[in-house]
């Protein structure tokens, strides 16, 4: 997990505080747990159990990772329980922190209605309005305070309703569900056993995706309140479109979350749109890190883009952002200055990254063996602006000051849009 490899020289720009995961001792872990490192651990949640939520739940889901405004869609509800009633909400619509990592928070987009009561394995026919593309969600209630959430992203019409699209994590948060699907007491996913994980099921925590409240809540709801409007589209958008069609459709592609699992298609697409002069935000670490394949619903993991002769550091990766000196207008930020960042991995630069690659900020000597973390940008000779943040998460930290204008002027600069 952890993806910080030898750093060349340079000079700092800024520092920033980075919090590392702590796991419990091996004694208290299961035994699928022994192999995963500190970083795997905390996506895991806190060590030593999976971290599902106690609260009164219903299990439910929806079997694609996006949908078409104006459809009707199937939601499956996999629970026993009377009296239920269903809604849909857009979800990332505020800035206030959603308070525990079982909750989704959001506007209502169409009205409450009962469906009775669920026998265990129901599908339920909902009805999709043309509704701005954006991140939804049924939240399914019962008596007894139950709970559930079945989430999925509401794709544009077409490719390019607006020149930005912001790229949800879809196939990431499916690695990271560590639910037992099939009762054996082992998590399907490949951090636990095997190669494989399912991109059609429920989540846990009552149906929220894994780490959505610190990763991509935030960003959601920056977007939205401060009116930077964008396509958002998950990974099987990616998978669909080929790189020209992409560069035709947006100026600009923001990986807003945790990056981390893509195909072969999605890796050459996202290559291609930047070869032909589209731009690139990355927001965290760790993008495109893993190669999978998908096959009907089974993703399987196949190894190390970078082991592959694909090293990452090709694609996204101090005194450099005097050079760039619009990223850094009115952040109050300045050469020299520390600032912070939260998070549990990194990237740097390596021998594979652009040769013009410049190294904005620095988290220097971050595992104590002289590897960094590095804030980058280049262009490349077609024009294509690439950012990358180099560590967790400037989308989490996007409402504090700073970060807030460096991520806006990050988005007026790239997108051609002026404000």
């Amino acid at each position: 997990m952890a993806t910080s490899t030898s750093l060349s020289k340079a000079a700092l720009v800024a520092a920033a505080a980075l919090v590392l995961a702590c796991g419990a001792s091996n004694s208290t872990r299961p035994a699928w747990m022994q192999n995963l490192d500190a970083d795997e651990l905390d996506l895991v949640g806190y060590a030593g159990h999976i971290p599902d939520s106690t609260k009164p739940k219903i299990t439910a889901y929806f079997a694609q990772q996006s949908y078409a405004p104006g459809t009707t869609v199937r939601l499956r509800i996999t629970d026993k329980a009377p009296s239920v009633t269903l809604q849909v909400f857009r979800a990332g619509t505020s800035f206030h922190r959603i308070p525990a990592s079982d909750v989704m928070t959001g506007l209502p987009v169409a009205r409450s209605r009962a469906i009775g009561s669920v026998n265990g394995d129901r599908t339920v026919p909902v009805r999709l309005g043309n509704w701005a593309s954006g991140l939804y969600y049924v939240q399914l209630t019962a008596p007894g305070g139950r709970v559930g959430y079945a989430t999925f992203v509401l794709r544009p019409q077409h490719l390019g309703v607006h020149r930005v699209a912001i790229v949800l994590p879809t196939e990431t948060w499916q690695a990271y569900n560590f639910r037992d699907d099939n009762g054996d007491g082992i998590p399907d996913t490949w951090y636990a056993a095997g190669s494989k994980a399912s991109l059609s099921r429920p989540f846990l925590n009552r149906g929220v995706p894994p780490h959505y409240k610190q990763y991509d809540a935030r960003f959601l709801g920056w977007a939205y309140l401060n009116h930077f409007d964008a396509d958002v589209i998950s990974d099987a958008e990616l998978n669909g479109a080929s790189g020209a069609q992409l560069r035709k459709a947006y100026r600009l592609l923001i990986f807003e979350g945790h990056h981390e699992y893509v195909t072969q298609h999605e890796y050459t697409a996202v290559k291609q749109y930047r070869d032909r002069g589209g731009n690139l935000m990355f927001l965290s670490a760790n993008n495109f890190f893993w190669k999978i394949t998908i096959s009907g619903t089974t993703m399987t993991r196949v190894a190390k883009w970078r082991d592959l002769g694909q090293p990452e550091a090709a694609l996204i990766v101090r005194r450099a952002a005097a050079k760039v000196p619009w990223v850094l207008n009115g952040t109050g930020l300045h050469v020299g200055m520390r600032f912070a960042s939260g998070g549990i991995e990194a990237d740097d630069v390596t021998a594979d990254s652009p040769r013009n690659v410049r190294i904005l900020a620095s988290i220097p000597n971050l595992y104590g063996d002289g590897r960094s973390a590095d804030m980058t940008y280049y262009e490349t000779p077609t024009g294509a602006k690439v950012f990358a943040a180099g560590a967790f998460t400037i989308a989490g930290s996007v409402w504090q000051g700073h970060v807030f204008q460096l991520v806006a002027n990050l988005w007026n600069g790239m997108s051609g849009d002026a404000r």
